[in-house]
């Protein structure tokens, strides 16, 4: 009876940046001459990270955790125009589904839609490219959701691409969560990786907005700021604000999340930073936490690792 009680009072959270399969970074300064040929290099790199292989490497991690609730980032839609046909390539809707071949059902409760871009490639088709972050959660729950928010930042990085000004445009969403007569907040976002000044506005927005509640709050998502590097303005803005970084509490070994090889080929991992993170403040009480799809054995069968970032599980009392 005891360990059933304890049972029903936990919950297992993850955050995974699944990686949209290319480096998008050669696209930024270029010229619109040049933009064909950098678009086809990168989404050549699309179909040589393979997502359809990789999505079932994820979908077994999330199997052997089973985690309630998922923070998801850069869960890509590309999508390719021609004269002769259209197509796509939904990260979303291959992974559901290679869950639900494994027997799980995952609902999507919230979906942030953030930068897009539609560019020419030299084979003449247009390359369409919409980043997601997703909360997905287990459909055979005894959790209820409220106050669902999908929202996008009001600063966000501006660089030039084919020589116009492309906003990189990242968010967040959040939904009220309540359980056996509880009820908490989860967030997730992804902040601005190549900016410090972008990020730091970001977080503070988030503090502003998403995190202002007194309920119980879980935080989750890709901050792209290393927790254990010298100058993280971000990452201590996070704990002035009264949150605490879960893998601190129990976590063991390293705890890196990035990054792999942008082709996803490198025969050992080169995950070196944290900047992964589940934060929580009031209330919660971290039980475990791990990395996953950071092993050898989590790679694809052709040797891709799931995505360049590792996924964090932990269980909350």
């Amino acid at each position: 009876m005891l360990l059933r009680k304890l049972r029903k009072s936990c919950i297992k959270v993850m955050t995974w940046n699944i990686y949209f399969g290319a480096d998008l970074s050669p696209l930024i300064g270029t010229t619109p001459e040049q933009i064909p040929e950098v678009m086809s290099e990168v989404f050549d790199q699309v179909q040589q990270t393979d997502f359809f292989s990789r999505a079932k490497s994820i979908a077994i991690q999330i199997y052997k955790t089973r985690p309630d609730l998922i923070g998801l980032h850069e869960v890509a839609l590309w999508t390719v125009q021609s004269m002769q046909a259209n197509s796509a390539i939904n990260f979303l809707r291959i992974l559901l589904w290679d869950l639900k071949k494994l027997g799980l059902e995952y609902n999507v409760i919230a979906v942030n839609k953030n930068f897009r871009d539609q560019l020419p490639s030299s084979t003449g088709e247009v390359i369409g490219l919409l980043d997601r972050d997703v909360i997905l959660a287990k459909s055979d729950t005894r959790m209820k959701f409220t106050h669902i928010q999908e929202r996008n930042f009001s600063i966000n990085l501006v660089v030039p691409i084919g020589g116009q000004p492309f906003t990189v445009l990242r968010g967040w969403s959040s939904v009220d969560v309540s359980i056996d007569k509880e009820m908490f907040r989860l967030v997730n976002t992804h902040l601005e990786g190549d900016s410090t000044e972008v990020r730091l506005a970001q977080a503070n927005e988030l503090l502003k907005n998403a995190c202002a509640t007194n309920l119980p709050l879980i935080l989750m998502g890709d901050f792209n700021t290393d927790a254990d590097g010298n100058d993280n303005p971000t990452y201590e803005l996070f704990i002035d604000s009264g949150f605490i970084d879960a893998w601190n509490i129990v976590g063991k070994c390293s705890g890196f999340t990035a990054f792999q090889a942008r082709d996803l080929l490198n025969a050992i991992s080169t995950l070196s930073e944290r900047i992964d993170f589940i934060f929580i403040r009031n209330d919660f009480k971290v039980l475990n936490i791990a990395t996953v799809g950071n092993l050898q054995k989590d790679r694809t069968s052709i040797g891709l690792w799931p995505s360049d970032h590792a996924g964090i599980i932990a269980t909350l009392k």
